[in-house]
Parts: structure tokens; C-alpha cells; sequence
């Protein structure tokens, strides 16, 4: 144990070097030589300082990121290692004789541990937000969020632990099959009560205080048939200085939202442009493709999980502590196979997303016809969130759901020159 222990994290610093060399000595933003001096090229709207700034507080977030999802799988491995998941096991079986409530106390714990350990990464990636401006929370507020995050995934370890050990123990072939049947209807849950009972956690939101906003985006929002009576401004002016909107949820529950940093910084025209971009996805489906996406890769997910946590049971269960899958000690095990593949299918998952937010913005233009709106909005957008108007490859791949800044304001200028 001890020798994988040292193999582990020499591993991991061998990696850590690799990925801030990586970003700090190789990764140099750039954009193609053609689009010099155009909307696209950020030396026409951001300041050289600006720009020094988005470089560098872009190249932290990215190696906090690349740095942050091996750690997460070291934790796991070092519960499972050090026998920290049967510990907790024990504590639990000695505690209660009710499995219920054995999952419920060993998911707090477990949860209270990953959350500690993951932690130090969580202060780090704020810390630098609040140094390059992007952050406005305070500290008090920061902490607020961690614990709502710490109770909600308690809440998510619970259901998930008790799902799975509870058709594992009856069903010891198939129960991956029958945690997915329950997690399809889980899945449509949650998206209804997100915009209504989550995310209210974290901010208030109350109705657009602009009427006359308000109209023109429901007029927008009737002609794309969205069933929504009113417009929701988010006071998230408290935490950030970045901009955003939104429509979430499904059938009543829709939302159109907007932050209270996008209504100060951005012009009329700018804020209908992106709300136009958001019904976009309204009315191409893309949250019901987005959740019946989620189902097809909870399937696929499952029955690889099955497999593979069987095996390293099988021959590495000495290793782990590990006897049999129905025991709780095995829940790290699930986490850290399930973290792997959705890491090595997040790509995929990314690439479908950009293409749904590239159609969203095809969309706002054939409805809005204001190019310039648009690029000014994306402009504002950088400049407001420090981000990187040409990422790196590997960071596109992973981390961007939407297409870059640089490729959204080529693709509108293109739309300018055909007009």
C-alpha cells in the first residue's frame, strides 16, 4: 500500500509539472494572422493590460483545472487505501441496525471528508478570482456556498448510495439496469425544482425591474413560444463582476434570467441578443436532447461502472478494503470509475454542447439581424470575465462548452460582410 501511495503522488507531481509547464512555457494565446485588427482580436477592444490580465488569470484557472480532477481521483484512492471507506462502514453498522440510516451516516461523513480535502483547491481557484477582479464575494458568502454545496452533495451521495446498494443487494447482475430505470425519472426531477428550489440557495431572484425590458424579452420569448410570464433578474453583482443569462427548466417551470451585471453593463440591443440566443436553445429542444443525453450516458455509465468495479474488486480488493460491491466502503470506488469516464467523455459531451450554442446564436441573429449587437456583447463578455478569446486546443476540448470568443465573433463578422 505504501508503495502505491509513493507511486501515486510522485505521479501526480510529475503531472503537476507537466501541466503548469505546459500553460506557463508553451501555451501562448494567438489568433490567426487574418483576423489582426478585426472585432475578433483582442487587441481592438481590450486594453494591453486588460489583455496581460485575461492571459494570466486564464492560464491559473486552467491549470487549477487540469490539476483538480486527478486530485479528486488521489482522495478517492486514498479513502479506499487507507481504509478510511471501511472505517466508516463499521462506524455506521455499529451505529444504527437501519441500512437507511447506515447510507445517510456514511454519505455525511464521506461527503465531509471530500469536502475538506477538496477544499484547499476550492480557496485557491477563489482566491485568485477575487485577486483579477472577476470576484466580488466576500469571504462570508464564499463560505455560505461551500456548505450549501457540502449539504446538497450529502443529499446527492445519500440518494445515489442508496439507489445502487439497495438493488445490488437484490439484484447482484442487473442492479445497474434497475439504478438506471430510477435515475430517468430522478433525472426529469431535478430539472424541474433546479430554477425554483436549487438555485434560489444560492441568490435571490426576483422579477426584471426594467417593465420595459421585460416586455420586449416576452415578446421575444412569445414568438418562440415560451411559456413564461415574467423575466428574473439574479443579484449576482454580489459575487462577480461577469456577465450571463439564462433560460432553465422545463414546461412550467421555465425560467428566463438574467444577472444584474449584465443589465448594468450591456446596451438593450446587446441583452436582446443574448436572450435571443438563450430561447434559441428553448425552441430547438436543446435541454430536453440535453437530458435525454444525460439518460443515454447514465446507461452507458452504469453498465461500464458494473464492470469495471467488479473487476478491480476482484483484483485489487485486498488494496481497497474491499470485499464484495454491496458493501458501503465500495462507494468510493463507484466515484472514482465514474469520475474517470465522464472525464474521457467529456469531449464528446463538449463538442455536442458547442454545437447547440452555435446554433443558439445562428438562431439570435436570424431573430435579432444586429451583428453588431452581438459582437459588442461578446466583446463585453471578455472583458467583464477576464476570458481567453483563443484557449489553447486541449483547454478547448475540456473546459468549453461554447464555442471560443474568437471563433463567435468570426463566425458574425462573416455574417456582416455576406450582407
Amino acid at each position: 500500500m505504501k508503495k502505491m501511495v509513493r507511486w501515486a503522488l510522485g505521479g501526480y507531481i510529475v503531472y503537476c509539472i507537466g501541466i503548469i509547464g505546459y500553460f506557463f512555457l508553451f501555451a501562448h494565446p494567438s489568433i490567426p494572422s487574418q483576423w489582426k485588427g478585426t472585432a475578433a482580436d483582442p487587441a481592438t477592444f481590450l486594453t494591453p493590460n486588460e489583455q496581460l490580465l485575461s492571459e494570466q488569470y486564464s492560464r491559473w484557472k486552467n491549470v487549477l483545472f487540469f490539476l483538480s480532477i486527478p486530485y479528486d481521483w488521489l482522495i478517492y484512492l486514498f479513502i479506499l487505501w487507507l481504509g478510511i471507506g471501511k472505517t466508516l462502514q463499521r462506524s455506521a453498522e455499529r451505529t444504527t441496525k437501519w441500512f437507511v440510516l447506515q447510507v445517510a451516516f456514511y454519505m455525511f461523513w464521506l461527503s465531509l471528508l471530500v469536502t475538506i480535502w477538496t477544499l484547499p483547491i476550492d480557496w485557491i481557484s477563489y482566491h485568485i478570482s477575487r485577486a483579477y477582479g472577476v470576484s466580488t464575494q466576500p469571504i462570508s458568502s464564499w463560505l455560505h456556498d461551500q456548505m450549501i454545496n457540502f449539504l446538497i452533495q450529502t443529499a446527492v451521495f445519500f440518494l445515489i448510495a442508496l439507489v445502487i446498494y439497495s438493488f445490488i443487494r437484490r439484484f447482484d447482475k442487473r442492479w445497474w439496469l434497475y439504478a438506471w430505470l430510477v435515475s430517468v425519472p430522478l433525472t426529469v426531477f431535478f430539472m424541474f425544482i433546479q430554477p425554483v428550489v436549487i438555485d434560489p440557495l444560492y441568490n435571490d431572484f426576483y422579477p426584471l425591474k426594467d417593465k420595459a425590458l421585460e416586455g420586449k424579452i416576452l415578446a421575444l420569448a412569445e414568438k418562440a413560444h415560451i411559456p413564461a410570464d415574467h423575466v428574473f433578474e439574479v443579484n449576482m453583482s454580489e459575487k462577480t463582476n461577469a456577465l450571463n443569462a439564462y433560460v432553465t427548466g422545463i414546461g412550467s417551470h421555465a425560467r428566463i434570467v438574467l444577472w444584474d451585471t449584465t443589465l448594468e453593463r450591456l446596451q438593450e440591443r446587446e441583452i436582446l441578443f443574448i436572450m435571443a440566443h438563450e430561447m434559441g436553445h428553448y425552441v430547438m429542444k436543446h435541454i430536453y436532447w440535453g437530458v435525454a443525453g444525460t439518460i443515454l450516458l447514465l446507461f452507458v455509465g452504469l453498465f461500464i461502472t458494473n464492470r469495471v468495479v467488479k473487476w478491480l474488486i476482484r483484483t485489487w480488493g485486498n488494496s481497497f478494503h474491499l470485499q464484495k460491491i454491496h458493501e458501503f466502503a465500495s462507494f468510493p470506488l463507484f466515484l472514482l470509475v465514474f469520475s474517470l469516464l465522464s472525464f474521457v467523455a467529456s469531449p464528446t459531451v463538449n463538442f455536442v454542447s458547442r454545437q447547440e450554442e452555435h446554433a443558439a446564436d445562428q438562431y439570435a441573429i436570424q431573430r435579432t439581424h444586429d451583428p453588431e449587437a452581438a459582437i459588442s456583447a461578446f466583446q463585453k463578455l471578455t472583458k467583464a470575465g477576464l476570458s481567453e478569446v483563443n484557449p489553447p486546443t486541449l483547454v478547448k476540448i475540456f473546459r468549453y462548452t461554447h464555442p471560443t470568443i474568437f471563433e463567435r465573433i468570426v463566425f458574425l463578422e462573416q455574417i456582416k460582410q455576406k450582407e
